[in-house]
């Protein structure tokens, strides 16, 4: 579970049973290398080949740094912190949730939303689950994903597609969108950065619409960090300091990769020389 989970708490979420002694130890000072803790098998967000939007953001972490990037590989499933950034084989995860209590959060460096994506025809227009203009299409979703409920309320026909399969021959967030492309639904209701980078592989691309108005009560938005141990003060403060230093670079990068970004109150970022969406 990698590439089709990482839409629901993002990068580490699935990372289950942490707490080895090896956490109490003082924290590094001296960082010859930024030991990243990563998924080589994650896009849009990493892969062995660099890839993803974390794979460069670790680079500019390590251009700043001074210092070589050293990726220490790990799919991310059961035990993914306790074998990686517990272990202290590596010292950052670069994508986890913000509240994630396996790790110590640093602050934000962006914030996404979940997304509808339809064919560029369509005339869709919809940015909430409870747009009257969903009722009887035919809706893609990721079973226990947090739009699944509030999307049975809308009147739509709710297409289900299992959250628990084996990514190296299923990929449940493709498979929605490619059912999109293919006219097999109407619709795909999608973790943005995912949404945005299987929407764009499609030809033609793919209508990726931000749901920035919705009021269902579900919980679409999340704020990403990236994920330290506890302990680090020092760490900690460095990586705010750089994640404030290069934010715009950041959102530069994650624009390159059609991640939808929100503001600190929620509101769609929209560059100055892009439409709405």
């Amino acid at each position: 579970m990698r590439s089709a989970i990482g839409f629901l708490l993002l990068s580490v979420s699935l990372a289950l049973g942490v707490g080895s002694a090896v956490a109490d130890l003082p924290e590094r000072q001296d960082r010859e290398a930024l030991r990243v803790c990563m998924d080589g098998n994650n896009m849009p967000f990493s892969n062995e080949a660099g890839d993803g939007f974390e794979n460069r953001i670790a680079e500019l972490m390590a251009e700043d740094m001074g210092v070589p990037l050293a990726y220490v590989w790990a799919p991310q499933v059961m035990g993914f912190v306790r074998n990686t950034l517990e272990l202290r084989v590596c010292d950052v995860i670069i994508g986890a949730v913000a509240g994630y209590e396996f790790v110590q959060n640093t602050n934000e460096y962006y914030r996404s939303v979940y997304t509808l994506v339809v064919p560029a025809a369509s005339g869709i227009e919809a940015t909430s689950l409870e747009d009257p203009s969903l009722q009887g299409l035919r809706i893609g979703v990721v079973a226990e994903t947090p739009p699944m409920v509030a999307l049975r309320g809308t009147g739509a026909v709710v297409v289900g597609y299992p959250l628990m399969v084996d990514t190296r021959v299923r990929a449940p967030v493709r498979d929605a969108v490619e059912d999109v492309a293919a006219g097999n639904t109407d619709g795909a209701v999608l973790w943005g950065p995912l949404a945005g980078h299987y929407a764009s592989l499609q030809n033609p691309p793919l209508r990726v619409l931000p749901l920035v108005d919705d009021t269902s009560g579900a919980r679409l938005d999340y704020r990403i960090t990236m994920g330290i141990r506890r302990g680090e003060p020092h760490w900690k403060d460095w990586i705010n300091d750089f994640i404030d230093r290069h934010q715009e670079e950041i959102h530069a990068i994650l624009r390159e990769y059609r991640v939808p970004l929100l503001d600190r109150r929620g509101q769609l970022i929209v560059p100055d020389n892009e439409g709405t969406s």
